[in-house]
């Protein structure tokens, strides 16, 4: 995995080049949090829209697996949320949006959190309310920390998709899916969707749901061919900071930061206390019970 700003794969060729022999079992996270200039200039203090739309094209060319990851901010981009889904099914190499709360980290000048914040419930709920195709049961809670991550997996056919996510029976989804976010690799969950919609061997309590999957997408073959490229997903990923910090959520983190002398730092730790001098500042006071 690859987290950028893309800047580099927008401007240098020969680096996409290399970033593709890496296929497969690679993907860029893309940072991309609105379609609007007024908004990155809020957000990063610069506008990025062509940067980021460069970036999708080189990735589209070497048809490099990208999700592109929203930092959704109050009254700046809250309102953008379906429009980032459907700018995300025009491109083929886009697997599907990773939606993060705006926390008080890095570059994050005069922040409210009573005014800024737009948490994991709302971001859900605005995708819902917006009538497009995720719907109340397509968003759900990941098994290993129902609080701060949220998922939707649906079938993709171009720029149509359907999901699926609400199809699975409750025990199949808490056995299968792995405690993370990127677990697109595990064959036991890849078994388990094949079996599940096979036509061979799907259950009669489940033929209406599969009758209304494949009206949805006619031309997707199934079970045969599934891979990757014909999923789509929606992730909302709610990271912690000084504001609604919480030690039992911490305890069930499923991201985490390695450092070069081999420690395994949650993810939100690391900002408060890991990241740069302000919070190593942070953590002697928390040692000294300042």
């Amino acid at each position: 995995m690859l987290n950028t700003n893309g800047i580099r794969i927008a401007e240098d060729p020969d680096f996409v080049a290399r970033l593709a022999e890496f296929r497969p079992g690679f993907e860029v996270y893309l940072q991309f949090d609105s379609l609007r200039a007024e908004a990155h200039q809020n957000l990063r203090g610069a506008d990025l829209t062509r940067i980021r739309r460069q970036a999708l094209e080189a990735l589209e060319q070497a048809d490099i697996s990208t999700t592109l990851v929203v930092v959704v901010k109050q009254g700046v981009n809250d309102d953008e949320l379906p429009a980032i889904i459907e700018h995300a099914l025009q491109w083929r190499c886009v697997r599907g949006v990773v939606f993060q709360p705006v926390q008080d980290a890095g570059r994050n000048e005069g922040f409210d959190a009573s005014k800024d914040r737009f948490p994991l419930s709302a971001i859900r709920r605005r995708i819902i309310d917006a009538g497009g195709p995720f719907a109340e049961g397509d968003i759900i809670p990941l098994p290993c920390n129902p609080e701060s991550i949220a998922i939707g997996y649906a079938l993709r056919k171009g720029d149509r998709i359907a999901p699926v996510t609400s199809f699975f029976p409750r025990e199949l989804l808490v056995e299968a899916l792995p405690n993370a976010i990127t677990f697109e690799k595990y064959p036991e969950l890849h078994k388990q969707v094949l079996n599940f919609f096979s036509l061979a061997t799907v259950e009669c309590n489940n033929e209406k749901k599969l009758a209304e999957l494949l009206c949805c997408l006619p031309e997707v073959p199934l079970p045969a061919g599934l891979g990757y490229e014909d999923t789509f997903r929606v992730v909302i990923v709610e990271f912690m900071d000084a504001h609604n910090f919480c030690l039992a959520r911490v305890k069930r983190s499923c991201i985490h930061f390695v450092t070069p002398e081999g420690s395994i730092i949650p993810f939100e730790t690391y900002n408060l206390f890991y990241r740069d001098p302000a919070a190593r500042a942070r953590m002697r006071r928390s040692l000294e019970g300042v």
